[in-house]
């Protein structure tokens, strides 16, 4: 029997919110494409640990505790990306990254496939973020009145990690051990590093996903309700350094 060949590497770091967090699982599991998914437990709670254990099996994801990797507190982005770049490079495939609070479609990564077979340019390719009446929410906010009608969009700033493809060529010319181990997150600058080397970066507003914001970080939703204390706590705590 011949299995069909994986045509992408997909990665979902999970900081517990376990029911968002396994519906994510269960729409990756349902895509049409064969991807190799990878789960990165960052220091989530015992529960979190143990379901994520008991699902794996029936979801036919491979699961990497962080903890087993770095003693560095949570969030670990970085070594989320390093250990990713690594199996993408290995298998010699591109890297779509799922965050928890994502829910892709059966189709999402055929369509972000054919787009980066299609432009071979790509150093990034993102697929728009929409809430559950269809309407495009955070991050892409800025582009909520583009016309749905454009597909795809060309653009020299930053897309987010919600649900991503990076290049296989890119990870081959950019090295993720050297991004700034002081910093947090790293879409913003893997995004113009990307286009720093030449490559292009593309929105497609025709392939959308169903986000619900910072669903496995909830104090980050102060950021819409409260400002002034999301701002104080970020700069007290140290917090979500970009």
């Amino acid at each position: 029997m011949e299995f069909p060949a994986i045509r992408a590497i997909v990665v979902t770091p999970v900081k517990d919110a376990i029911e968002n967090t396994l519906e994510t699982i269960r729409a990756v599991h349902a895509s049409k494409t064969t991807v190799k998914h990878i789960v990165y437990n960052d220091f989530s709670l015992a529960e979190t640990k143990e379901v994520l254990e008991q699902q794996k099996r029936s979801f036919g994801y491979r699961l990497i505790h962080l903890e087993d990797l770095t003693s560095h507190p949570s969030p670990n982005y970085r070594r989320v990306l390093q250990d990713a770049q690594q199996q993408a490079l290995k298998e010699s495939l591109p890297l779509i990254i799922v965050e928890s609070d994502v829910i892709v479609k059966p189709d999402t990564f055929e369509r972000l496939l054919e787009f980066y077979k299609q432009h071979t340019n790509a150093g990034l390719i993102g697929a728009v973020t929409v809430d559950e009446k269809g309407t495009v929410n955070f991050p892409y906010l800025r582009f909520k009145d583009q016309s749905i009608e454009s597909g795809s969009i060309e653009t020299k700033k930053s897309l987010s990690f919600c649900c991503t493809l990076i290049s296989l060529e890119f990870l081959q010319q950019y090295d993720f051990v050297h991004l700034n181990e002081s910093k947090d997150w790293f879409d913003t600058f893997i995004s113009y590093q990307a286009t720093d080397m030449g490559f292009k970066n593309y929105l497609l507003y025709d392939v959308p996903v169903w986000h619900r914001p910072h669903g496995s970080r909830p104090w980050k939703q102060l950021k819409y309700t409260n400002p002034l204390k999301y701002y104080l706590l970020k700069f007290l705590k140290r917090r979500d350094k970009i």
